[in-house]
């Protein structure tokens, strides 16, 4: 059978998403054909956010579970889809709810801060859910707190390393540098970019991939060396035409973001598929820790 014409698939999908009342929400490492028919493009903090904004029904989430959990669990008066089921997160698998009570075992004490990129169950075991400008290793160097950081990672961000930044500065000496905070390179990378005087120039910002876009409207620089899932340059050069944005490595594409595609988008909104629901209890003791991410943001 041949592939449907892309152009018939919109038209399928935009006819649907009338139909069935319908707001599609995407991630901005979702491919560019699906960013563009998005009601919402944004972060996973502004994604959850604006899901609890819209007057719709239905949220399609084209973007991860955990994405599509966390929409769930602060709407619980909506239906929530995700387009494929399948489509998780190699950073929230690295994370169990039992290992999140071992630890309150260990320190009855402590306060345990949930990233976004965590399942509900996670989220259910943490007194705040946090986003990529609050992860671990930076705030414990900020703030000089005693705080366990868990070794979790993105296998897209953990491949982006101090020396891909360093040859890419090499090659683009004039760019300027965002970095996303999941970057393995991250640590390291402050304190390179500082010894080069590159966050005192305002040459480097590790900033969320919804910070990425305001940096890039807002800054002089008409080059643009960004590290993090490549699904963001599409974005970054539409916002910005007259700018360049170059991936710090073409290979960084998260497989599962690209698992949502226009063929499971349309089925979706037709067939009403896949629900994503939280059971009750634990969307209750979840929807704390969400509630105080998007209150402090």
């Amino acid at each position: 059978m041949a592939p449907a014409d892309p152009h018939d698939l919109i038209a399928e999908i935009r006819a649907l998403k009338a139909e069935r009342h319908a707001a599609i929400l995407a991630h901005n490492y979702q491919r560019p054909e699906i960013q563009d028919l998005a009601d919402v493009l944004a972060d996973s903090l502004q994604m959850a956010r604006r899901a609890t904004e819209l007057d719709a029904p239905l949220l399609v989430i084209c973007g991860v579970h955990f994405m599509a959990e966390t929409a769930a669990i602060a709407n619980p008066g909506k239906r929530v889809l995700i387009p494929d089921p399948d489509a998780g997160c190699s950073l929230a698998a690295t994370i169990q709810a039992a290992d999140v009570r071992a630890w309150r075992t260990e320190h009855p004490d402590g306060l345990v801060v949930a990233y976004v990129n965590t399942s509900a169950d996670v989220k259910a075991e943490a007194d705040y859910c946090c986003t990529s400008f609050f992860l671990g290793q930076y705030v414990k160097r900020v703030t000089g707190r005693d705080i366990d950081v868990w070794l979790g990672e993105c296998h897209v961000h953990a491949a982006l390393t101090r020396e891909t930044l360093e040859q890419r500065r090499t090659q683009f000496p004039d760019a300027e540098f965002l970095v996303h905070p999941e970057c393995g390179c991250v640590t390291s990378a402050m304190y390179y970019a500082e010894a080069e005087g590159d966050v005192a120039a305002g040459r480097m910002g590790i900033v969320s991939t919804e910070q990425m876009m305001r940096r890039a409207r807002s800054s002089n620089a008409r080059q643009f060396v960004v590290a993090t899932e490549t699904g963001v340059l599409h974005r970054l050069r539409r916002e910005n035409p007259g700018k360049e944005f170059i991936a710090a490595a073409e290979s960084a594409e998260c497989r599962y973001m690209k698992m949502i595609t226009l063929e499971n988008l349309r089925d979706s909104l037709r067939d009403l598929k896949y629900e994503v629901s939280v059971p009750p209890e634990t969307a209750a003791r979840a929807r704390r820790a969400v509630e105080r991410m998007l209150t402090i943001g």
